[in-house]
């Protein structure tokens, strides 16, 4: 009787309920796989640790950068591909004055003021790290999400601004044209090399943190750093009128309108809180990284489409969310295949998770 009950069950489940059952236990699997590697010694508790770690500090920096997308499409209504030259802004402009702050007397002007384009020094020269020129990283870390804030906004005013009633395709589109724009100036300036503009961080040796035996100073800075600022969204969002207006105008803008919403106040704002998360996103991963090109953000940019998208477009906690978890299977899945090959999983997952909840983890903009 049970039996049949069972098949009965199993025979009204709709194609996405199986498909859902049969990613739950393709996870579980996982699981299981990994606790077996780790008893038997085949992965050793410290690689273990360093992946969980790694993967922890990428997706808390995806997540604050789908952050600036999320709250652009949530109030906007529009997907801003110019999002990933914005994080290249950030992390120019910052790295631009931590370099002429940091290598005053060891460098000449030229040089810091272009980040080495001549390569007449080096970020190991200017002993350019968080212990040997703390204000200059710090001076930096501010630039960063001023001058994107700032840029952000004289692209709304020259060019969103204009088109707020042509609907998302045609935003989407001159968006693709900011976004080659800001990066072809980027290049006018800086050139097109790839260069390393901080020094090697740090390590906290034997502080555990998952078993790990040392931790970098700049990944725990920047952990710090976005945790921070995501508890203070949070807190803008859900106890301030600025919060509550926002929250308003992603559910529904026109009813916002008439209630006496100053709907350009709150897309001011959401551009100013945006901007100036993704600006010291676009810093924080060339503290990580160590290294800096013009398709940076660009690069990432398809990392953090995926995040939003994963956690419900225009949903803020859901990019947040969708940011660690591509952060996290992408350095776990390091277990089971090679390194060129994480991203794809994580893509694979982000798919499979829509196939079976289209609206995201989230639900979309009804929880921005």
């Amino acid at each position: 009787m049970a039996i049949e009950g069972a098949s009965r069950t199993a025979t009204n489940l709709t194609w996405e309920q199986r498909f859902g059952l049969l990613l739950v236990a393709g996870v579980l699997l996982m699981v299981l796989d990994l606790f077996r590697r780790l008893a038997l010694g085949d992965l050793g508790f410290s690689t273990f640790s360093t992946y969980l770690w790694r993967g922890l500090v990428d997706g808390l920096v995806y997540g604050l950068a789908a952050v600036g997308l999320s709250m652009t499409y949530s109030i906007l209504r529009f997907a801003n591909f110019s999002h990933g030259d914005l994080i290249t802004t950030g992390a120019f402009t910052g790295w631009t004055v931590a370099w002429l702050i940091g290598g005053i007397g060891a460098a000449g002007i030229g040089s810091r003021l272009l980040l080495n384009a001549d390569r007449s020094t080096s970020a190991r020269e200017l002993d350019l790290h968080i212990y040997g020129e703390p204000v200059a990283m710090i001076a930096g870390l501010i630039v960063a999400a001023v001058a994107t804030i700032a840029v952000a906004l004289v692209i709304d005013r020259l060019v969103y601004r204009r088109m707020r009633r042509a609907g998302g395709i045609p935003l989407l589109i001159a968006s693709i044209g900011v976004a080659l724009a800001l990066r072809y100036i980027i290049v006018f300036f800086y050139g097109e090399r790839t260069r390393g503009v901080v020094r090697s961080s740090p390590m906290f040796d034997h502080w555990t943190v998952f078993w790990t035996d040392s931790v970098a100073v700049h990944q725990v800075i920047l952990v710090v750093s976005a945790l921070i600022l995501m508890i203070a969204l949070h807190t803008v969002l859900q106890y301030t009128k600025l919060g509550k207006a926002m929250r308003a105008m992603a559910d529904n803008r026109d009813l916002a309108l008439i209630t006496g919403i100053p709907t350009e106040r709150v897309i001011l704002a959401t551009w100013v809180i945006g901007a100036g998360l993704t600006g010291v996103a676009g810093y924080l991963i060339v503290l990580e990284q160590g290294t800096l090109s013009f398709n940076t953000g660009w690069f990432l940019l398809l990392l953090i489409f995926a995040a939003v998208i994963l956690g419900g477009i225009g949903s803020i906690y859901g990019a947040i969310a969708g940011g660690l978890i591509i952060g996290l299977v992408d350095n776990m899945m390091l277990v089971w295949i090679s390194g060129d090959l994480t991203r794809v999983a994580a893509f694979m997952l982000m798919i499979l998770i829509l196939i079976y909840r289209p609206q995201g983890l989230f639900g979309g903009v009804e929880t921005a």
